[in-house]
């Protein structure tokens, strides 16, 4: 006989249109029925200022096999979004970081699958830092140039995260003192 595995239920605050909770629930659940829920997402460069891009894993139930955002997850019930970012850092590829300050805000529609995204930047990261989790393929740091190339010839290879925080110019800085600047010299 096959034993099942065991997966943990995961459980997430439900919200309004506002962003107020509502209630608390298993996220397959709140997945299943389209329900507004919140979700974080984090920027991680190296010194040079190159953006960590992460593979998803194939059996990933949305985008599978993509190239997404440093980290992505959800937040879990009375978690705060910072807790939640720097968690999920930590979780999916393996980097421990206090310092993230939140740079972006999308609103939860249709395009968002329902939830309240908030975009972090952390402080810059080494390539040995980094330890990928099962819920992560590949990993590799590109330079906006780069990703202006993937965007534009391969987009089918992102997720619709890195398309969109790209096309809003969220990802890399402009010159001059930026956020990421701001970060190293705190550290």
């Amino acid at each position: 006989m096959k034993r099942k595995k065991y997966i943990p239920v995961e459980y997430v605050d439900v919200v309004d249109e506002n962003d107020t909770c509502l209630a608390v629930m298993p996220l397959h659940e709140v997945h299943r029925q389209s329900l507004f829920h919140r979700s974080v997402m984090t920027l991680a460069y190296n010194a040079e200022k190159k953006l960590f891009l992460q593979k998803r894993s194939r059996s990933k139930q949305l985008y599978p096999g993509r190239w997404d955002l440093s980290s992505t997850g959800h937040v879990k019930a009375g978690e705060s979004r910072t807790d939640a970012a720097i968690r999920e850092l930590l979780e999916e590829i393996g980097v421990e970081c206090d310092q993230l300050r939140p740079i972006d805000e999308v609103h939860a529609s249709v395009d968002t699958a329902f939830e309240f995204v908030t975009l972090f930047k952390s402080k810059a990261i080494t390539p040995q830092q980094i330890r990928l989790s099962d819920e992560v393929e590949d990993g590799m740091f590109v330079d906006r140039a780069e990703l202006a190339c993937m965007v534009d010839r391969f987009r089918e290879t992102l997720t619709p995260a890195v398309v969109h925080f790209y096309m809003k110019n969220k990802l890399f800085a402009d010159s001059g003192t930026n956020l990421h600047d701001e970060l190293d010299r705190s550290s």
